[in-house]
């Protein structure tokens, strides 16, 4: 079936859905927090705005760190879409929470929702993967992953203006906050009713509750095998690109550029087209396979549109809106370079994920995906370490980018010399013709 067509599959559809409404609800409720933060609890309390975003991201990531190898575990000894059905409803509940806390404006309460959102979040992640290897043919699998991405990414978007818009509307925004989390939730648990049955990968298995235990079990079974490892860390590199890069962006809009806040919203969408321009492209050139060939070639993209920002150097700042934004060259250079950076960046990252659960070994791929999350989380925590560090240093926006471009090019070099198959695929490409077949799954841990 098409890519598109999947959109109309019921072995797809529903799942698509219930991800994009969860990542939406998320991301409504996560920025409408970060608005109540900056404007109400920063004049209250006299605490540093800066610092309470921070804090804010950081309960969120926590439970991946806490739960991942638990959420592995379950996910892999029992049936799948009844999993995702519990989950959705525990959404339910959160968001009921988080609709009390809005409504008495109580940011500790919130941010303890916050955690338990995180929670979710963790839980569902390593599910909604696992299920696509058993509802999608092989040929299906990247324009699967594609669209999961390209939904994950425009609800961040519309999500994160959307909990702006509705933090803004005064004394009506906690109703307003309240009515869209708790109605957008039960919408996502009905499409969950209709995701079809998806047998357990591993019934036999005995849940290890020893939370550090775990973890390490399942980072170091992940590791066994060299070209498994290999797609784990290129992952979480595109996460650590990728966090580095939309933490910049709004600073170099607002101080670069002179943008307004619409302005800067208008460049974060640039990332979004280009995920959805990337997302739709990739299944056409992969060929409706699981191409790897395609990553060297992104990620060489990355870097030149990344590089591209460093050369364009710090334009001086104009009063920069939705009128004349496409009227103001620096501008436009910004939007079309973070556009190429969101299309090389499905393409980098679409083959990852297809050729993971492609070569994962079925009764081990739900924990080999939680022990996924506990990096990327990692990789983004150190974006943010990372970023602070440059900016501690002198460094600017550009200079930013263009670190992030030599340590994305680096990094896929690593790559490509620990599995070969990247550079012998991407020559294929560029020559025109088909690439040998990949190699064969793993065998299952001990």
């Amino acid at each position: 079936m098409s890519q598109l067509g999947l959109l109309t599959a019921r072995r797809f559809a529903p799942l698509f859905l219930t991800q994009f409404l969860g990542a939406l609800n998320d991301n409504v409720f996560r920025f409408a927090l970060i608005i109540f933060v900056t404007f109400t609890v920063a004049e209250r309390t006299g605490l540093d705005t800066r610092m309470l975003v921070v804090l804010t991201g950081g309960i969120f990531i926590l439970p991946f760190f806490l739960f991942s190898a638990l959420a592995g575990q379950i996910a892999d000894k029992y049936e799948k879409s009844r999993l995702i059905r519990h989950i959705k409803t525990a959404e339910v509940v959160v968001m009921g929470l988080g609709a009390v806390g809005f409504l008495i404006g109580n940011y500790p309460f919130l941010l303890a929702v916050l955690f338990l959102m995180g929670v979710q979040s963790t839980f569902f992640g390593p599910l909604k993967y696992g299920v696509l290897p058993q509802h999608l043919a092989g040929d299906e699998l990247t324009g699967g992953n594609g669209l999961i991405q390209m939904g994950t990414y425009v609800a961040i978007l519309v999500g994160g203006m959307l909990g702006g818009l509705l933090a803004s509307l005064g004394t009506v925004a906690p109703h307003a906050i309240v009515a869209t989390v708790v109605g957008v939730a039960l919408i996502g648990r009905l499409c969950a009713g209709f995701i079809p049955h998806a047998a357990a990968s591993a019934p036999a298995i005995e849940i290890d509750t020893n939370l550090a235990r775990s973890t390490w079990r399942i980072l170091v079974e992940s590791a066994r095998e060299r070209g498994v490892l290999t797609l784990i860390l290129l992952i979480s590199l595109f996460w650590f690109v990728g966090a580095t890069f939309l933490s910049v962006v709004p600073t170099y809009g607002k101080e670069l550029l002179g943008a307004d806040a619409r302005a800067v919203t208008l460049l974060n969408a640039a990332f979004t087209v280009g995920i959805g321009i990337g997302s739709l492209a990739c299944e056409r050139l992969s060929r409706r396979r699981v191409e790897l060939g395609l990553v060297p070639l992104a990620a060489l993209g990355i870097s030149l549109a990344a590089l591209d920002v460093w050369l364009a150097g710090a334009p001086a700042p104009v009063r920069l809106g939705l009128d004349n934004f496409f009227a103001h060259p620096p501008a436009v250079r910004m939007f079309v370079d973070l556009v190429l950076i969101g299309a090389c960046g499905a393409l980098y990252i679409v083959p990852l994920y297809a050729a993971l659960q492609a070569r994962a070994n079925a009764a081990w791929i739900a924990r080999l995906l939680a022990a996924l999350n506990v990096t990327n989380a990692l990789f983004m925590v150190a974006s943010a370490g990372f970023t602070m560090a440059l900016y501690g240093a002198g460094v600017g926006v550009p200079g930013v980018f263009a670190a992030v471009a030599a340590i994305n090019l680096a990094g896929m070099i690593a790559g490509a010399v620990a599995l070969p198959e990247f550079f012998t695929r991407a020559r294929a490409i560029l020559a025109g013709r088909r690439a040998p077949a990949s190699a064969s799954p793993p065998d299952p841990p001990n």
